[in-house]
């Protein structure tokens, strides 16, 4: 029942959403532990909206830096496909929580995140 309440955290999220902030990695993985044992009472916490938008926020910031990049004749750090690139929470919050704890504690949310877009469609 957790895992289903989380898994509507980022309802697989778009590579191209909009807004603002950027939280350190350690606060944002607390707050989604936090909301997993709340279970279905999760989706009336407002951390649940302020994660998904951390996330937005990260992936737009993040296709921002790679079109700049491609704009720039640079080689982007990520390479998504046209089409049907959406991450779920599930993914999301295991590669952050794969992240060693150390490494971790230096990062932001968007940190995080870039790691992902690298590690699951680096550029060929």
């Amino acid at each position: 029942m957790r895992k289903t309440c989380l898994a509507l955290l980022f309802a697989a999220v778009p590579l191209g959403a909009v807004s603002a902030q950027n939280m350190p990695l350690p606060q944002f993985l607390d707050k989604a532990a936090a909301l997993e044992k709340k279970g279905a009472l999760a989706l009336f916490s407002g951390d649940l909206k302020r994660l998904k938008k951390e996330v937005e926020t990260s992936a737009s910031l993040l296709r921002q830096e790679r079109l700049a990049a491609k704009a720039a004749g640079r080689k982007p750090a990520y390479c998504p496909p046209e089409k049907g690139s959406g991450l779920g929470s599930n993914e999301i919050l295991a590669h952050f929580r794969s992240i060693p704890p150390a490494q971790r504690a230096q990062m932001r949310t968007i940190d995080g995140f870039r790691s992902l877009l690298v590690r699951k469609f680096p550029c060929r």
